[in-house]
């Protein structure tokens, strides 16, 4: 049974930029650049205004592809070597005190 009608691209939501559009919920092509490199994401959601076209990206599509393409994505992080520090308890330990004054 196939149900179209619940599924998010339904939804929809006015438009901010003209007086009488509606945006739907629609997969597009996403365009960015990546230093010189032009990178293209088919299938990406965002709302488009059925009048005007404007087009509002998934905020959290939009994070989750920035996260991706962190050119420090996958890379291992450096972990800081700190000194190792002197325990107090084993200081006291390596000195008694004398208890004959």
């Amino acid at each position: 049974m196939n149900e179209t009608n619940s599924t998010p691209a339904n939804r929809s939501i006015p438009c901010n930029d003209c007086p009488a559009g509606i945006m739907y919920q629609r997969p597009i092509t996403y365009f960015t650049w990546l230093g010189n490199e032009l990178i293209t994401v088919p299938n990406f959601p965002a709302w488009v205004c059925d009048l005007c076209g404007k087009r509002e990206y998934d905020e959290r599509a939009v994070a989750m592809l920035a996260m991706l393409l962190n050119p420090e994505a996958g890379k291992p992080t450096r972990r800081v070597k700190r000194a190792p520090q002197p325990d107090p308890r084993k200081r006291n330990l390596s000195h008694p005190r004398s208890s004959d004054g």
